[in-house]
C-alpha cells in the first residue's frame, strides 16, 4: 500500500504532509499530559521496533503478490489512535531509507492511510463492538481499519489521477480484503495472548 515518489502532485503532497503534521504534533502534546510519559514512551518504543520488523516481512498469497502485514491495527488497540499513527511515521522513515519502501514526499499521504485513517478506524470499530464479544471487536477493528485505509488510498490515486476506480477495485479491494481477514484473525491470536500472559496490557494508558 506504499505509495512512491512522483505519484501525487506536490501541492497535493503537501495537504497529507500538513495533516500527518497536525497529528503527530497532537500526540505530543497528549503524551506530554498523560501521567505515564515514560511508560508509554517505552511501549511506542518497543511496539515500533515490532511494527517495522514485521512488517517488512513478506508472506506468500493466493493473489501472487506478497502480504505484508500493517500491525498497525494491534498498536492501535494496545496504545491508542495517535500511538498508532506516529508509528506508522516512524516506520515509514526508517522502511524508506533501509528498504526503499515508500517515499519522501509521499510520506505524508502513507501515514493518512495507514498511520490516521487506518489507526483511527481500528480504534474506532475496535470499541464500538467491545461490549458485545472480545474476539469480534479484535477482528472488526482490524478488518474495518484496514478497509477504511484501503479507501482513503484509492481517494488520493483518484484525486492524483494515477488510475481509474474500476481498476483500483479491481485490484486493492479483494487483495486488502483478503489482508484484512488474515490479519483480523491473527490479531485475535496475539492480542488475546497478550492480555492473559499480561492482562496489565488491556488497561495500559492510550493516546
Amino acid at each position: 500500500m506504499h505509495l512512491s515518489d512522483g505519484l501525487i502532485p506536490l501541492w497535493q503532497a503537501a495537504i497529507y504532509w500538513i495533516l500527518t503534521i497536525a497529528i503527530l504534533a497532537l500526540y505530543m502534546y497528549k503524551l506530554s499530559k498523560t501521567a505515564e510519559t515514560e511508560k508509554v514512551m517505552v511501549n511506542t518504543a518497543v511496539l515500533a521496533a515490532v511494527t517495522i520488523a514485521a512488517s517488512s516481512i513478506s508472506i506468500p498469497s493466493p493473489f501472487g503478490v506478497p502480504i505484508h502485514l500493517f500491525i498497525i491495527p494491534l498498536v492501535v488497540i494496545l496504545l491508542g489512535p495517535l500511538s498508532g499513527s506516529m508509528i506508522a511515521f516512524l516506520c515509514f522513515i526508517v522502511q524508506y531509507f533501509i528498504l526503499g519502501m515508500g517515499g519522501i514526499t509521499s510520506l505524508g499521504a502513507n501515514v493518512v492511510t495507514m498511520g490516521i485513517v487506518m489507526s483511527f478506524s481500528t480504534y474506532y470499530f475496535y470499541k464500538f463492538t467491545a461490549e458485545l464479544d472480545e474476539r469480534l471487536s479484535i477482528f472488526s477493528g482490524t478488518f474495518m481499519g484496514i478497509i477504511m485505509a484501503t479507501i482513503a488510498q484509492i481517494a488520493i490515486m483518484l484525486a492524483a489521477g494515477v488510475a481509474t476506480l474500476e481498476v483500483l477495485m479491481a485490484t486493492l479491494v479483494p487483495f486488502y480484503l483478503f489482508v484484512g481477514v488474515v490479519e483480523g484473525v491473527i490479531n485475535i491470536f496475539i492480542i488475546l495472548s497478550l492480555f492473559k500472559l499480561k492482562p496489565e496490557l488491556a488497561t495500559v494508558e492510550k493516546i
